[in-house]
């Protein structure tokens, strides 16, 4: 609880819209420079820009922050947004490992970034499995 009585969310948790940026910035730097995740950076565009932004903002509506993504992009969720790409077992899993190198590089509390983990897993996981899908 905070000082008012009212709970933080997790995105005051994780220290708002700075700390945010940084795990994103994090994550992408990580998929751009290492060969581990070649295959996860083979399918984004050459400019991550976009995508910088766009995970950014996710997170931060995810999160319990300002709700800006969800307001600009009405009906789409992580599932619908991913529906095309050819996802895998082992893309969703450079996904959430380069996460979850992000979350703990980027200083996240561990309590925090174990909660984050767990749903990205979850989502990844399901991604795979929606494509797997399609692909039969």
């Amino acid at each position: 609880m905070s000082d008012s009585g009212v709970s933080a969310t997790p995105y005051d948790s994780i220290g708002g819209e700075a700390a945010v940026r940084r795990v994103v910035d994090r994550f992408y730097d990580l998929m751009e420079s290492e060969p581990g995740y070649a295959a996860l950076r083979a399918m984004h565009a050459p400019d991550l820009a976009p995508m910088r932004g766009s995970l950014a903002g996710f997170l931060t509506g995810w999160l319990g922050g300002p709700r800006r993504w969800f307001e600009e992009n009405v009906g789409v969720c992580v599932m619908s947004a991913h529906a095309v790409l050819p996802i895998d077992a082992e893309t969703a899993r450079q996904w959430t490992d380069a996460m979850a190198r992000a979350l703990s590089e980027s200083g996240v509390d561990a309590d925090l970034a174990a909660r984050m983990n767990d749903a990205f897993e979850r989502m990844a996981g399901g991604m795979a499995r929606m494509a797997a899908n399609r692909d039969n």
